[in-house]
C-alpha cells in the first residue's frame, strides 16, 4: 500500500502542480426537510498529472459529490479544491465529465452529438466534424455517424459518450460509474477501450465505481472512501504492468492479492453503511 502517485505518461504541461488537489474539502447540503446533510468531510486527495485514480466506497457515501466539487458543478462548504494549482471557480473547459446516464441529445445524430462540444467551444464547423469523425473511428462507430441514439445499443451509446468527451481534449476526465448499466461482457470491452483511448493522452482520470474488479483493472491507485460522510480511508497502489486488458489482468495472482487487500478495507465501510440502514428501518 502506498500513497505515492504513479503517473501514466509525461504531460506537455510544465507546471509541477498536481492535476487535482482537494484539501480539507467538506460539502454540506440542505435537505428538503431543512436538515443539514454532510456529503463529504475533511477530504484530502491528490491526483497527479496523467494518473488514473479509481474511487470506491459504500453506496451513498459521497463519491459522486467528490467529482462535482472537482468539476466546479458544486462549491465546497469548507476547504480547498484546486485544478493545476488554481482554485476551482466554475466549470473548467479542460475538465470532461462522463455521467452514469448517457448525456447524448436524442434529436441529434451520432456525428452531430460528437461535433456539438467543439462547436460550443468555437471550433469551426469543418474542423469540428473532422475531429468528431476521427474520434468516432477510434471508438469503432465510423459507420454509424448518421444514426440516432435510440438506434444504438447501450454499449454503442457509451462509446458515443466517450467520443463526446475525448473530442474536447480534456486534461482531466471525471467518470461517474459510466459502465454500470452495461452487461458484464460489454462492460469489460468498454473498460479495455477506455484504457486504449486514454493511453498516451496525458489526461488525469478520476473514475468512480462500485465494481472493485473494474477499479483494480483500470487504475494506478484505488482510493477507498469511508461510510458517509465520505473521507479518504486508504489509498492502494495498483502495481500491475501496463498496457493492460481487463480479462488478462484479472488472471494475475497480484490482482487477487490486491482485491483481498482492498476489500478488507472497503468491506468494513460497506458493513457500516448496511448496519446504519438496518438501524433506521428498525
Amino acid at each position: 500500500m502506498s500513497k505515492t502517485p504513479v503517473p501514466n505518461s509525461p504531460t506537455t504541461r510544465s507546471s509541477a502542480a498536481p492535476a487535482i488537489e482537494l484539501a480539507g474539502a467538506t460539502k454540506r447540503f440542505r435537505t428538503p426537510s431543512g436538515a443539514l446533510h454532510t456529503a463529504v468531510r475533511d477530504l484530502d486527495l491528490t491526483v497527479a498529472q496523467g494518473e488514473f485514480v479509481a474511487v470506491v466506497g459504500p453506496t451513498g457515501c459521497g463519491k459522486s459529490t467528490t467529482l462535482t466539487l472537482v468539476s466546479g458543478l458544486e462549491e465546497p462548504t469548507e476547504g480547498d479544491v484546486r485544478v493545476y494549482g488554481e482554485p476551482v471557480d466554475g466549470i473548467d473547459p479542460q475538465v470532461g465529465f462522463v455521467f452514469q446516464q448517457d448525456a447524448v441529445f436524442p434529436w441529434r445524430t451520432v456525428l452531430s452529438n460528437v461535433t456539438a462540444g467543439p462547436r460550443f467551444r468555437g471550433v469551426p464547423a469543418a474542423e469540428a466534424k473532422e475531429r468528431a469523425r476521427d474520434w468516432l473511428a477510434r471508438v469503432g462507430l465510423g459507420a454509424f455517424e448518421d444514426r440516432y441514439p435510440h438506434q444504438l445499443s447501450g454499449g454503442m451509446r457509451k462509446r458515443v459518450a466517450l467520443a463526446q468527451t475525448f473530442v474536447n481534449d480534456p486534461k482531466i476526465l471525471l467518470m461517474d460509474e459510466p459502465f454500470s448499466a452495461l452487461d458484464v461482457q460489454t462492460r469489460a470491452l468498454m473498460s479495455d477501450q477506455l484504457l486504449d483511448l486514454w493511453a498516451g493522452t496525458g489526461s488525469s482520470v478520476v473514475f468512480v465505481t462500485h465494481d472493485l474488479d473494474e477499479a483494480i483493472a483500470l487504475a494506478d491507485r484505488v482510493v477507498v472512501m469511508t461510510a458517509g460522510p465520505a473521507t479518504v480511508k486508504e489509498v492502494f497502489t495498483v502495481d500491475l504492468p501496463r498496457p493492460r486488458t481487463v480479462e488478462a489482468v484479472r488472471l494475475q495472482p497480484r490482482f487477487v492479492e490486491l482485491y483481498r487487500e482492498i476489500w478488507a478495507s472497503l468491506g468494513e465501510e460497506v458493513r457500516i453503511t448496511r448496519e446504519r440502514g438496518a438501524g433506521r428501518a428498525a
